[in-house]
């Protein structure tokens, strides 16, 4: 391996290869709550609850690795900004509470109040893809 290969790999942040799952997992867990609102299968709001637990654990090792890319020096150009951090705490908090909400028992687990607080969840995990690829894009493009 050359050392500029060997630099360029080095350079990549760590939180990028945990980042994605929360926001996978937490746009299916909206789609498992219509589903369950259309068809009352309680399968629908057991994917839910195992979606969000999925995605909180993915995000809390996303924040211990953005910690640790914080330390290495060759990751600071490619740090995500301050608002695409703070909406990606808050996207985890409102996920947070959306699981203490689907770990009630029955049809009000997730009707309205976990169907509402998943819809919520991912307008806030899209608003961070928003920022946070604003400033991928104008790296990538030196503007």
């Amino acid at each position: 391996m050359s050392d500029a290969s060997h630099g360029e790999a080095s350079a990549y942040p760590f939180q990028l290869l945990f980042v994605p799952f929360p926001f996978v997992c937490f746009s299916l867990t909206l789609a498992t709550d219509i589903a369950y609102w259309r068809t009352a299968n309680l399968m629908w709001s057991n994917f839910s609850a195992w979606l969000l637990f999925a995605g909180l654990v993915a995000g809390g090792l996303a924040i211990l690795a953005g910690l640790v890319d914080l330390l290495r020096r060759r990751t600071r150009p490619m740090r995500p900004s301050f608002v695409s951090i703070i909406l990606f705490i808050v996207m985890l908090i409102l996920a947070f509470i959306n699981s203490l909400v689907h770990a009630g028992d029955g049809w009000t687990a997730v009707v309205p109040y976990g169907l509402l607080l998943s819809a919520i969840t991912f307008v806030v995990s899209l608003m961070a893809v928003s920022a946070s690829s604003r400033k991928y894009a104008r790296l990538a493009w030196r503007v």
